[in-house]
């Protein structure tokens, strides 16, 4: 006889919306391959009265959360409405009541993850959250289980689809930043306050969720460093591709002896490299592992159905363990003990791209090197671009591997002289 398996849904928005589309056009499939019928008892959402584009019994609807969080019929929670409270609240409140849970919610996790994880375990009940970065790219499962005997040494991440794609927009339509945020939104890939996509904070929190899976602590928003591509001009973008590179927003998880390197920021990658091939709302994490070596994880970021999907792998692999009485625990993660501290950004060595802004006359690269060389810093190549006397031309260098601390150092002085008439644009470069 086949078992039934209530779910309970909070959050009938989007993702939720695809959701309920999955378990109702292929509830006969996913019976058929996991001998469980999976029902749909109760939805929950503060907005139960607007059309959605799938059709569900009124019955089904709710503006009240405990009637899922209290109903002991049901046994797994899916929580997608996003945002910390009372999204944290419910999740507490289904776990203390003997509840598995499925969220998407990266910025709850990212934030009060440590918490909502060891209640978790003390009740013998999982958070299963494999659509909270990459959306249906099954990057968390294969972490946790694919690789469960690997080490990791550094995590590349494209795990922003609105930032990709602004980046992707200029680069292909050579268009301004402003004019590619724009096609984004009509496009339906940026909401209106973009600010955490742009701003790199939506790839902070994935990094987060990475980095415990991967090395098996959690950092705070505190600890990486987040700089955002609002800056990056069409002008850079041109002279990169010069250069063979393309500029991506990174989240980066790099071992540099025994220190952690934990950061978000526009960055320059050699053109060969897959990372720099990945356009549009696609998502890339890029892992380089002892054991199965350097592995690259690639699909869409963003939409609804995507991300729906990681949401049901969730909800089977649960069913599964339910229906044979069993308990993963949310992350079997051992703390990576030979990381002795995070470094700060300050202390980090790259290779740089600098773009500066001057008044074309004679000296001012004679400046530029000068500060440079009190600082440390050595230039490997310089090009100034579109010379005409006494106007506002770009002086473009790459420099050699530097401290950044010695670098931010350099550019606080160079911004101050009155050759320049716009602050310099500093852009990292990786050899990944």
């Amino acid at each position: 006889m086949i078992k039934k398996i209530n779910v309970g849904l909070i959050g009938f928005g989007n993702v939720g919306s695809g959701v309920v589309k999955i378990l109702k056009n292929r509830r006969a499939l996913l019976r058929d391959k996991i001998d469980v019928d999976i029902v749909l008892k109760k939805i929950c959402d503060k907005d139960i009265s607007s059309r959605r584009d799938i059709n569900v019994d009124r019955e089904l609807l709710t503006g009240n959360a405990d009637e899922i969080l209290n109903d002991p019929s049901i046994d797994i929670v899916m929580e997608l409405m996003g945002g910390i409270h009372p999204a944290k609240e419910f999740i507490i409140k289904a776990l203390r009541n003997g509840k598995h849970v499925i969220t998407a919610n990266k910025a709850l996790l990212a934030e009060e993850g440590a918490e909502l994880f060891a209640l978790s375990r003390e009740r013998g009940k999982a958070i299963c959250f494999e659509a909270s970065c990459g959306a249906g790219i099954p990057i968390i499962k294969s972490l946790r289980e694919g690789l469960v005997a690997n080490k990791f040494s550094n995590i590349y991440g494209i795990i922003n689809g609105t930032s990709n794609f602004v980046l992707s927009e200029m680069a292909e339509k050579d268009c301004s930043f402003s004019e590619a945020l724009k096609e984004a939104k009509r496009r339906g890939f940026a909401e209106s306050d973009p600010s955490l996509d742009i701003d790199g904070i939506d790839s902070a929190h994935k990094l987060i969720l990475l980095i415990y899976l991967c090395f098996g602590r959690f950092v705070s928003m505190k600890d990486i460093f987040i700089e955002g591509i609002s800056h990056i001009s069409i002008s850079d973008i041109n002279y990169a591709q010069e250069l063979g590179l393309e500029i991506k927003l990174l989240a980066i998880a790099k071992k540099v002896g025994d220190e952690l390197e934990v950061r978000v920021h526009p960055t320059m990658i050699p053109r060969e490299h897959l990372l720099s091939s990945v356009g549009g709302i696609f998502n890339a994490i890029h892992v380089d592992s002892d054991l199965a070596g350097e592995l690259l994880f690639y699909g869409p970021g963003a939409g609804q159905m995507c991300a729906a999907s990681g949401v049901v792998s969730d909800l089977v692999d649960l069913i599964q363990d339910v229906k044979a009485g069993l308990f993963k625990p949310t992350m079997n993660v051992v703390l990576d003990g030979s990381i002795r501290k995070l470094r700060r950004i300050d202390e980090i060595e790259s290779r740089y791209y600098i773009r500066f802004m001057a008044i074309d006359k004679p000296g001012v690269l004679a400046k530029i090197s000068g500060v440079l060389s009190t600082e440390g810093i050595s230039i490997a190549s310089v090009t100034q671009k579109e010379r005409k006397k006494q106007e506002i031309v770009p002086i473009v260098m790459i420099i050699h591997e530097a401290k950044e601390r010695n670098l931010r150092q350099a550019l606080e002085k160079l911004d101050r002289l009155n050759v320049f008439k716009e602050k310099s644009v500093a852009i990292r470069i990786e050899e990944v």
